[in-house]
């Protein structure tokens, strides 16, 4: 059955891959990224009126109630957000300073609860919905950052938080019908990787057992498939996507 999903990073990335997916599987799209001209480029025009593009931050309050409500406007009520939106840090923790670090968890952190508030709230009223946020493989590994380019402290520990944010909601929100999961995502192939040294993007795929990285698509295919009817009975769940490369 056809959904309305708040989809948001839709400009590039996994959310990119994930818009059009739901697209192409006839769901209604309200895709959210900080540059609407960016949204405009990333997604095709021709979706027979089933796309919403709101430009929007989502560490900022006022936005995340903004995009929900344009949900709403638009396509009548919001079936399920799939949050990508992040930033990324690479700073070693020798070079990290308190406001990269507090930007990264203002975005990471607050702005995945702020969105997920924005959506149960008007989830609340109907008795059901879904939520998937997004976790990070680079919690298992306890990645450092540094010249590698991978995610340093700040990022690490901002994903972190989502396993507990979820657990919480979820709990919280279940009496309510709405379920709340994240994806823990293995590297993979998006602008968040072009940071990494050449040495890093080569090592990443020898250490995965599948021999390769993943593609945008299919940690959009996890996504999707925690808003499904086939995820009915999944909360409070991380489900970690990594090619094998951490086992867990």
């Amino acid at each position: 059955m056809a959904q309305t999903v708040l989809v948001t990073g839709a400009a590039s990335g996994i959310g990119k891959a994930c818009a059009r997916m739901l697209l192409d599987q006839g769901n209604e799209v309200v895709a959210l990224d900080l540059k609407r001209e960016a949204l405009a480029a990333a997604l095709p025009p021709d979706n027979q009126g089933r796309l919403k593009l709101v430009a929007g931050d989502v560490s900022q309050p006022a936005d995340c109630t903004a995009a929900v409500a344009a949900a709403v406007k638009r396509f009548g009520k919001l079936d399920a957000l799939i949050h990508w939106a992040a930033a990324h840090s690479s700073k070693f923790w020798t070079e990290l300073g308190a406001d990269e670090m507090n930007r990264i968890l203002a975005v990471n952190v607050t702005g995945s609860f702020l969105m997920a508030q924005a959506a149960g709230r008007h989830m609340q009223t109907r008795k059901k919905g879904a939520i998937v946020l997004t976790a990070s493989g680079s919690v298992l590994l306890g990645a450092t950052g540094g010249p590698s380019g991978q995610g340093g402290p700040a990022y690490v520990s901002s994903k972190a938080a989502i396993t507990g944010l979820v657990r919480s909601l979820a709990r919280a929100m279940g009496p309510d019908g709405i379920r709340v999961n994240a994806v823990a995502p293995g590297v993979t192939d998006t602008p968040m990787i072009n940071s990494y040294s050449a040495e890093t993007k080569a090592a990443q795929g020898a250490r995965f057992p599948l021999g390769r990285i993943a593609r945008p698509e299919e940690m959009a295919a996890v996504g999707c498939y925690l808003i499904s009817d086939a995820a009915s009975f999944v909360t409070g769940e991380v489900l970690v996507a990594n090619g094998g490369s951490n086992f867990g």
